[in-house]
């Protein structure tokens, strides 16, 4: 039987922490949950450990990418998923895309999800990632940012260290699809925080654009279409 490692990257998640843990335990085929606790500053840490899973503390803030590479020392299992803190309940559906790697199908497999259910920006930098997905790979991806990721142990040595910011996910599709790893993306209905058409969403957003492009030019030469 494969071994399985969970790990969730955190930063301020004291309100949906508890709740992904708790979704995710209730998995038997899960050999470990980590959590990471990106420099936060709230109590995310301290209700990871109240539910007696692993807790590794970065400080400072290292963003998701770093937080991911602080985990990777401590990983010794078959499989490993990546999943975001604030899924709560709808993190159980990380068995969806685990199974395909548990069963030897996949290398990667990448959880998509659902149509957004508010508004959120003009498609720019999803566009941006689908087509240097499609023009690396020659397939075809919905979700290309999305942060919930299982692998398998080979793979994973393969695209170490992590992008330390938004192009993360980005970064390690490219990569492992450029090594010939088989990647699949696994239909679920997961959902979490979502940014709007406001001041916070466009920031976060234009910061996330200007990230997928430095993966750009890092990982293909420049080339973005």
């Amino acid at each position: 039987m494969k071994s399985v490692t969970v790990v969730i990257p955190a930063f301020n998640e004291e309100g949906t922490i508890g709740e992904t843990v708790q979704a995710v335990k209730k998995l038997n085929i899960i050999d470990k949950i980590m959590v990471v606790d990106d420099g936060s500053t709230d109590r995310t840490a301290e209700i990871a450990d109240g539910l007696g899973v692993s807790v590794v503390k970065v400080h400072p803030n290292r963003g998701k990418g770093g937080a991911m590479n602080a985990a990777v020392e401590y990983l010794d299992t078959d499989i490993v998923a990546f999943i975001d803190g604030d899924l709560g309940a709808c993190a159980e559906q990380v068995n969806l895309i685990l199974k395909p790697v548990i069963l030897g199908e996949a290398d990667l497999a990448i959880a998509a999800f659902p149509p957004a259910r508010k508004k959120g920006g003009f498609g720019l930098v999803k566009g941006t990632a689908r087509r240097a997905i499609q023009k690396v790979g020659q397939i075809e991806v919905t979700s290309p940012l999305s942060g919930q990721r299982a692998m398998t142990r080979e793979l994973l040595k393969a695209v170490i260290p992590f992008h330390e910011a938004y192009g993360v996910e980005l970064g390690m599709t490219i990569r492992a699809l450029k090594k010939g790893f088989r990647v699949v993306e696994v239909p679920t209905t997961m959902y979490h925080k979502e940014t709007g058409r406001d001041l916070k969403g466009f920031i976060h957003r234009g910061r996330q654009f200007f990230d997928v492009l430095r993966v750009l030019k890092e990982e293909t030469g420049g080339n973005k279409t």
